[in-house]
């Protein structure tokens, strides 16, 4: 994982959707033990404290629970909350990315066509501009 300082997402947000991922992906399972917040700063480069803001945010959510002198541990029930986590966070921005497009006067078809290319492993690379027309 990278932080993007310059993102207009807050580096602990970034921070607490990437472990939130995890989570819902199984990389991280019930009752395991999570990165020290010291380690996990070390690793992205930035301060604990600022793990520590998504290590909060997190339990919030019951995904994570701290366990005294021993650390941050994914709760039983992480996973399903996880996963519906990320689906609301996707609707977000799929809500808002037609939102955009439709202020775009693009077509439907268009709409589709760009939403197959993006589910595409490939689809990593930018549509030319006379390829969303």
């Amino acid at each position: 994982m990278r932080v993007d300082p310059s993102s207009q997402v807050p580096v602990f947000k970034q921070i607490a959707d990437y472990l939130r991922s995890c989570i819902a992906a199984g990389i991280y399972r019930p009752d395991e033990a999570m990165p020290s917040k010291r380690v996990l700063g070390m690793k992205l480069g930035v301060n604990p404290h600022t793990v520590q803001h998504a290590y909060e945010d997190l339990q919030k959510e019951g995904l994570v629970q701290p366990r005294r002198g021993a650390g941050m541990f994914v709760s039983e029930q992480s996973i399903g909350r996880a996963q519906t986590n990320s689906e609301r966070a996707c609707y977000k921005l799929l809500e808002r990315a037609f939102r955009i497009a439709r202020e775009a006067n693009l077509s439907e078809d268009n709409i589709r066509n760009l939403v197959e290319r993006a589910i595409k492993p490939s689809a990593n690379k930018v549509p030319k501009q006379s390829e969303t027309r």
